[in-house]
């Protein structure tokens, strides 16, 4: 079997492994209709930490985060979380907010006429500040006039970038929370004191990037989300509270993993078949197009187009560990009798260990989020030895 029957097999049972369109739209509405979403709109100025803070509450990658927001009106921008299709959370971030009157009343126009739009989604405005920032008069105008004419809307003031106060700059280990430090005492009474009135809740984060070296990343990321449950209702705080855990979107996650088992059955069939043939490193070739066939597929199933090159990638980034398990399966063809045998088994064990790795790097991706290179690895070891069980038992 070569690498072109391989495709033209599995070009042809294509139509066998599609997701019904109707069902994942039926699922869709079903869970649409009582998902409890909740709108954030984000309020300061630009590196205040707005982008930390939707990192912090969804648990994305600043890649990610980034890549979620997108043109809203001329001086907003919007991310749904984890997707359009089913929102648990709306981020609105205002954008050209400097403290000059230039764009105030345009900035303060969009976000009233956004506001009067009548919905059933609770609503929450969070002010960014930075700790050692005191330029905010712009901002101090935009909630005077939002408090005013929404009182019924909570207002939670969020100060920011606590380290940039610390006593000695070299610390990236935070203190216990709250910091106990004078100057960050004194800044922080200070902006409350300013914007009096205008909230109903004031708190301390700092939220830093992983390769910032701060010990934890989500510094007050706890007192966060206690605020965020006593200012919403009950249902958005709920889902806010648990950290926004993948079980809204669990129903819709094994609809896909049910049908891309389907795939991964047929290639661990073919691989094993292949790896049965008794000569050593002759099959490897073959087997890598056959596994990039899979996961290219797969990617398909899953909404992401790549190419061979970028399946090939992203086998070597969530299969790392199985690597030596694959040269193993060929050195062992060497064992005179049943060698081919085992060879066999492992490879089919492999490949069905690399689908469901696969399964959960793309769920991760639709899902809005970073994929976690352990819970892939753990996927991964999971499946492959209960495939080998499954074999020895056949």
């Amino acid at each position: 079997m070569n690498l072109s029957s391989i495709k033209n097999t599995a070009k042809k049972t294509l139509d066998l492994f599609k997701v019904d369109e109707a069902q994942i739209a039926e699922l869709l509405e079903s869970v649409r209709s009582n998902l409890p979403t909740t709108e954030a709109l984000l309020i300061g100025k630009p590196q205040a930490g707005k982008s930390s803070i939707v990192r912090g509450l969804t648990g994305v990658g600043a890649d990610i985060v980034g890549q979620g927001f997108r043109p809203h009106t001329e001086f907003t921008k919007r991310y749904a979380y984890p997707s359009e299709e089913l929102p648990l959370l709306i981020f609105t971030d205002t954008v050209g907010l400097g403290d000059v009157n230039k764009n105030t009343e345009q900035i303060i126009q969009e976000l009233t006429t956004e506001l009067d739009i009548e919905t059933k989604r609770a609503r929450i405005l969070i002010l960014t500040i930075k700790i050692n920032d005191f330029a905010t008069d712009t901002l101090k105008i935009i909630a005077e006039n939002l408090r005013k004419k929404y009182p019924q809307i909570p207002c939670l003031l969020v100060v920011t970038s606590l380290h940039e106060l610390y006593p000695d700059l070299t610390l990236t280990q935070h203190p216990e929370y709250p910091p106990n430090f004078p100057d960050i005492e004194r800044a922080f009474t200070e902006i409350k004191n300013t914007f009096q009135g205008l909230f109903d809740r004031a708190l301390l984060i700092d939220f830093t990037l992983e390769e910032d070296g701060f010990n934890p990343v989500f510094y007050g990321l706890e007192n966060l989300r206690d605020s965020l449950a006593e200012l919403l209702p009950s249902a958005e705080a709920k889902t806010i509270h648990q950290l926004l855990d993948e079980t809204v979107n669990s129903e819709l996650g094994n609809l896909y993993r049910d049908v891309a088992r389907r795939y991964i059955l047929a290639f661990s069939i073919m691989a094993a078949t292949l790896a049965a043939v008794p000569l050593p490193f002759a099959t490897m070739p073959v087997l890598t197009a056959l596994e990039v066939t899979m996961v290219g597929m797969l990617g398909q199933l899953y909404g992401q187009t790549i190419t061979p090159s970028q399946a090939g990638g992203i086998i070597s980034a969530i299969a790392g560990g199985f690597l030596a398990q694959a040269i193993g399966r060929e050195l062992i063809k060497f064992v005179p009798g049943f060698g081919a045998v085992v060879a066999a088994s492992w490879a089919g064990a492999y490949t069905w260990a690399l689908g469901e790795g696969a399964c959960a790097y793309f769920g991760d991706i639709i899902g809005g989020k970073k994929p976690n290179p352990d819970k892939i690895k753990e996927v991964m070891k999971n499946a492959f030895e209960n495939a080998k069980k499954q074999m020895k038992e056949n």
